[in-house]
């Protein structure tokens, strides 16, 4: 089966692995000749990781070999589309439309990990449009929270469904909230753990100690803030600030290291150096 995947960055890459690795043909979308090289560049490396761990069947040439990159998602004959661009709804609309125009019969998701999944509806054909979550790195997660809105057929959420399942995922279904049921609770905890930080209560190495091994989370709350990327934490804690209220406002010390350039991971240093 054909898949398509739009937008080639940390998540887009990993998805596109997942469906490659689970046998499927996949068109990956992202804009710009530099941007979709290093798109396909993002993928070999996966790849050629989980090959060196054991982690595939296959040859990694193989599985590319099954791969097309491309500026633009054209009429494809995709069964699934998955979203992964930028935390920015008007951008999502934009490129979930066109999706639904290429792919006419394919079920529609977006990955978001906040955005309501009700207004991306809009202007879509909602029956055959969800929020499918996937979590990062995605090839080693077991989790895929399927969203549910008002407008969405029964039957695409059972093909969703069969899709996360047969990949090798478990699938939990919420409905359309800020934030689900993942990024709220995640984020809750990773913005407490901030704010222990900024008010001296212990480093970062032990707040992530405490979680890892009292509660027993395989990666501390501040270790995984730099791996999801600041930023983007940022963006979705004012998300859910505006949406639920106070409680999820975030930290000053996030902010000064989002101003900074502290994105974690990806820029070397957050509240960890990489």
């Amino acid at each position: 089966m054909i898949a398509a995947v739009i937008g080639g960055g940390t998540m887009g890459a990993g998805i596109a692995h997942l469906l490659l690795a689970g046998g499927h043909e996949v068109v990956l979308a992202e804009a710009g000749a530099e941007r979709a090289a290093a798109a396909q560049a993002a993928v070999r490396a996966s790849l050629e990781k989980a090959f060196q761990r054991g982690k595939l069947d296959r040859p990694v040439e193989d599985l590319l070999a099954a791969l097309t990159v491309v500026e633009k998602l054209a009429d494809v004959p995709a069964e699934l589309v998955v979203e992964a661009v930028p935390e920015d709804a008007e951008l999502k609309r934009a490129v979930l439309a066109e999706a639904a125009s290429a792919c006419p019969d394919a079920v529609l998701a977006s990955n978001t990990s906040s955005l309501s999944i009700t207004r991306l509806a809009e202007g879509l054909p909602g029956e055959r449009f969800l929020g499918m979550h996937f979590f990062n790195p995605v090839p080693v997660r077991e989790l895929v929270e399927l969203v549910h809105h008002p407008g969405v057929a029964p039957e695409v959420v059972a093909r969703a469904r069969g899709w996360a399942e047969a990949l090798g995922k478990t699938v939990i279904e919420v409905r359309d909230a800020p934030g689900f049921a993942t990024s709220r609770l995640g984020v809750a905890v990773g913005l407490e753990a901030i704010r222990m930080l900024e008010e001296g209560v212990a480093d970062a190495e032990d707040v992530d100690t405490g979680m890892r091994l009292g509660y027993g989370w395989p990666m501390g709350p501040l270790r995984l803030t730099d791996l999801v990327g600041l930023d983007v934490r940022l963006a979705i804690a004012e998300h859910l600030a505006a949406e639920l209220g106070p409680r999820f406002e975030p930290p000053a010390l996030l902010r000064a290291k989002v101003e900074r350039g502290e994105l974690g991971r990806k820029t070397g240093r957050g509240f960890f150096t990489w």
